[in-house]
Parts: structure tokens; C-alpha cells; sequence
């Protein structure tokens, strides 16, 4: 049975570091024997199709990424499942506040636990909001304060290494992407 994944890269395309144009990015994961090739905007986000499980997929990528385009690969694979779990694991009103809220999905890459990294995520009162789900944490900052948040401090954690960010957006739209016909052409990004 073929399944559909969401290739979540860490660390690509940020501040010119690990700079992967998308087609040579295609092109690597094709080469893998991956079906159905698609990225989505510039950040690492790969949907394809393969018969084989995660716990394979998952180091082959990362040693050819690695070999490919000369930096360590980190990839979150999440199954279309599990994706269409997190999406509606929601918090009521995630993602929907019309611009008063900033909304990002923590995707967690094994061996984190979601409920236990949402206890150890700094905040700062009346600015940052979060929750656990099953296997992310969805976290919530404030607009109009977000230069006052603290998730930025995430990055000088040793667990940021075993997770990656995305917007609520985003999110959505590789859930959309996971869900369309793989014969039918990908939506252009919004």
C-alpha cells in the first residue's frame, strides 16, 4: 500500500544558510525512487508517495539530503494521517483571529514528546499562549506583542535540534496538497 508523507526539512533556506534551490530538491528525492514529487514555498516542505514506512524513509532522506547538498540533514516525516490529525487537534479558533494572533505549529521530530517540550517552551505572560497535542505543539503569539515573545529563545534550546516550525497556513496547505489527486497539477502557493 502506497502512503503520502510530508518531508518537513529543518534549517533550509533561513537567513542564506543551507540555500537548496526547489526543483534540485525535487530532483534529490525523486532520485530515492519517491513518487509524486511536490514542494511547497521555500521553506522544506516535500508531499510524495512511497510503499515503504517512515522508519526507512526517514535516515535514507537525511543521508542523501546530507550528501546532496552538503549540510546535515534533519527531516520530520509526518504520514498524511498524522498530518490530518494535527490539523484538526486545533485548539478552537487556531489559525483564525483575522491577524490578531500569530499561529505556529511545532512539528516534533522523535524522540520529543509534545506534552513534555510544551513544558520546557519559555513564554511570556500575555503574549504567548500553547498547547500539546498528540504530536505537535501548537503555539500562539500575540500580534501586536511579538517582537515580546519569547519563542525565539527556542532556538538556544538543546531540544530545538527535534523539532521544526510551521505557520498555521502553511500547515493547512500541505494538508490540502496531501489530499489532492497526485494526477491532479499542485495548487500554485498561496
Amino acid at each position: 500500500m502506497t502512503s503520502t508523507y510530508v518531508a518537513l526539512l529543518r534549517g533550509i533556506n533561513v537567513g542564506g544558510k543551507n540555500v537548496i534551490k526547489m526543483a534540485d530538491l525535487r530532483a534529490s528525492m525523486t532520485a530515492l525512487g519517491l513518487a509524486d514529487v511536490r514542494t511547497y514555498i521555500q521553506s522544506g516542505n516535500v508531499v510524495f508517495r512511497s510503499p515503504r514506512p517512515a522508519g526507512e524513509l526517514t535516515p535514507e532522506i537525511e543521508a542523501r539530503l546530507s550528501a546532496d547538498f552538503a549540510y546535515g540533514a534533519r527531516v520530520g516525516l509526518v504520514a498524511a494521517p498524522t498530518l490530518r490529525t494535527v490539523v484538526s487537534q486545533a485548539p478552537d479558533g487556531f489559525g483564525q483571529a483575522g491577524g490578531e494572533f500569530l499561529d505556529d505549529v511545532l512539528f516534533v521530530i522523535d524522540p520529543l514528546d509534545p506534552a513534555t517540550m510544551r513544558t520546557q517552551i519559555p513564554h511570556r505572560d500575555e503574549v504567548d499562549e500553547s498547547w500539546a497535542g498528540q504530536h505537535a505543539v501548537y503555539f500562539r503569539r500575540l500580534a501586536a506583542r511579538a517582537s515580546r515573545s519569547r519563542l525565539s529563545r527556542l532556538t538556544q534550546m538543546a531540544m530545538y535540534r527535534s523539532l521544526t516550525i510551521r505557520n498555521w497556513n502553511t500547515t493547512t496547505r500541505l494538508l490540502a496538497m496531501v489530499e489532492e489527486s497526485p494526477s491532479s497539477p499542485p495548487s500554485p502557493p498561496a
